[in-house]
C-alpha cells in the first residue's frame, strides 16, 4: 500500500467506472436545482440525457463552491491513520474553490504538523483533466512517489486540450461568458463559438463560426494540427446529449487522424454542463502546448 491517498475531483468528469475499478478517492461537487442541493454522481444514476434536456425545458442549474468545513471532512479520517495526500484539482482559474481546499490543508498542518497534502492545480477541467488523471493514477500503482506524480502533471497540464462549441448561446449569456446582445446577434447570426481551455486555466473563444457543421470541421481540424503521438493516446469526445453530433465529430477526426490510437464518448458533468448547455460537444487530447 502506497503512504498516501491520491485523490480528486468530480469536476474531472471521470466516468464511475474507472472510480469503482481503482477504488478512488474522490471529492464530489455540488449543484443545485430548484433549491435542492445535489452532488455529481460521475454518471452513476445514468440520468446525463435527462439533466440536459431538463435544461431544455427551462430548468436552471446553478453550481457553489464546496466548503472548507467539506474538504476537512474528506482530508481529515485519511491523515488520522498516518497517510499523506497527493490532490489533483480542477482549474484554480475557473472556480475559487482551490482556495478552501488551501484553507483545510493549512488547518490540517497545525492538526498534523508530520502528515502532508500536496495540491496540483491542474489548470484543466473535465476530460483534459481526466487525460491527466488516467496517467497520474498509473504512476501512482507503479508505486511513484507524490513528488514524481506532481512534476509529470505540471510538465504535461499545458499540453492538454478541450477544443469545444457550445449549441446554444443562452447558457454563456445566464454564466456571464458573454453579454446579451453578443447572445442575441450571435443567435441570429447561427455563430457558433470555438472555446479552448488556455495557457491560464480559463476558458477562451478563439472563433466564431457560421452553422454547427462548419463548428464540428473546425474542432476537427485543430485537434489534427495539435494532437501528439496519436496512435498511442485515447481522445475523448465530450457531449452534452449530443450523441449525433459527438459521433459526426468523431467520424471528422477520424478521416483527419487515420492513425488515432482510440476514441471515447462520453457525457459532460452536471456542474461543467450547468455552464455550457445542452448540444455542447468537445474534443480533448494531449498534444503541442496550448496556443494561447
Amino acid at each position: 500500500m502506497n503512504s498516501y491517498v491520491f485523490m480528486t475531483d468530480s469536476d474531472s468528469d471521470l466516468p464511475y467506472e474507472f472510480v469503482d475499478r481503482y477504488d478512488l478517492q474522490m471529492v464530489y461537487m455540488p449543484y443545485m436545482i430548484d433549491g435542492k442541493e445535489y452532488f455529481d454522481d460521475l454518471g452513476r444514476a445514468g440520468k446525463q440525457a435527462e439533466y440536459f434536456d431538463n435544461m431544455r425545458n427551462g430548468v436552471v442549474p446553478v453550481t457553489s463552491l464546496l466548503p472548507t468545513a467539506a474538504y476537512l471532512e474528506y482530508f481529515e479520517p485519511i491523515l488520522a491513520e498516518g497517510r499523506d495526500i497527493l490532490f489533483i484539482a480542477f482549474s484554480s482559474k475557473l472556480s475559487s474553490t482551490i482556495n478552501n481546499i488551501y484553507a483545510a490543508q493549512e488547518e490540517l498542518k497545525e492538526k498534523f504538523p508530520e502528515r502532508r497534502i500536496l495540491v496540483v492545480d491542474t489548470l484543466s477541467i473535465s476530460a483534459p483533466m481526466t487525460l491527466l488523471l488516467h496517467k497520474a493514477y498509473q504512476m501512482y500503482e507503479a508505486g511513484k512517489s507524490m513528488d514524481e506524480i506532481a512534476a509529470w502533471v505540471e510538465a504535461t497540464k499545458l499540453h492538454t486540450h478541450a477544443w469545444l462549441t457550445v449549441d446554444d448561446l443562452k447558457y454563456l449569456k445566464r454564466g456571464g461568458r458573454i453579454s446579451s446582445i453578443a447572445a442575441t446577434m450571435g443567435t441570429m447570426l447561427d455563430l457558433k463559438p470555438v472555446i479552448i481551455l488556455n495557457k491560464e486555466g480559463g476558458m477562451t473563444s478563439v472563433d466564431k463560426i457560421r452553422g454547427r457543421k462548419a463548428a464540428l470541421r473546425f474542432l476537427a481540424d485543430k485537434t489534427a494540427e495539435f494532437i501528439e503521438n496519436p496512435e498511442t493516446q485515447e481522445l475523448i469526445i465530450l457531449h452534452a446529449d449530443a450523441k449525433e453530433d459527438a459521433d459526426r465529430l468523431e467520424a471528422l477526426i477520424r478521416e483527419r487522424v487515420p492513425n488515432l490510437g482510440g476514441v471515447t464518448q462520453y457525457f459532460v458533468g452536471p456542474v461543467i454542463g450547468a455552464h455550457c448547455g445542452p448540444g455542447t460537444v468537445a474534443s480533448c487530447f494531449i498534444g503541442k502546448e496550448r496556443p494561447i
